[in-house]
Parts: C-alpha cells; sequence; structure tokens
C-alpha cells in the first residue's frame, strides 16, 4: 500500500509540475477533460494517496525508534 501511495503522490506531483510550468494537465488530457468521470477518479485516488503518504512521515519516525530497518539486510 505504501509503494501504491507513493506512485499516486509522485504522479499527481509530475501532473501539477507540469500545470505549472507548461498549463498543461496530463491527467486531464489523458481521460478526456478534468471533468470526465476517469479524472476524477484519478484526482480522488493521488489525493488519498497524499493522505496516506502523511502517515508515512510519522510511521518512519516510529519504526527508527524502535530499531527496525527498511529494506534488505545487508
Amino acid at each position: 500500500m505504501d509503494a501504491t501511495a507513493l506512485v499516486l503522490t509522485i504522479i499527481g506531483a509530475i501532473n501539477w509540475g507540469l500545470v505549472s510550468v507548461f498549463q498543461f494537465d496530463l491527467v486531464a488530457w489523458i481521460c478526456g477533460g478534468q471533468t470526465a468521470w476517469l479524472s476524477r477518479v484519478i484526482y480522488g485516488l493521488v489525493g488519498v494517496a497524499g493522505l496516506w503518504c502523511i502517515s508515512l512521515l510519522f510511521r518512519r519516525d516510529r519504526d527508527t525508534d524502535r530499531g527496525v530497518q527498511h529494506g534488505p539486510a545487508v
């Protein structure tokens, strides 16, 4: 779930960067406009993923305090 949330958040960040620099909404372009149902679903998923990623900040600190290692053991 964490990786999926991060991927969706990155997609949202790239889309907002494109909107900012080029005034081009990639999600809307792919899905048929900002009000298309698929665009709204993607925007919603990106928003939920962003909220989920907030929890990563707090869980990482808590895991670090307990000595939990992330990733493969070396």
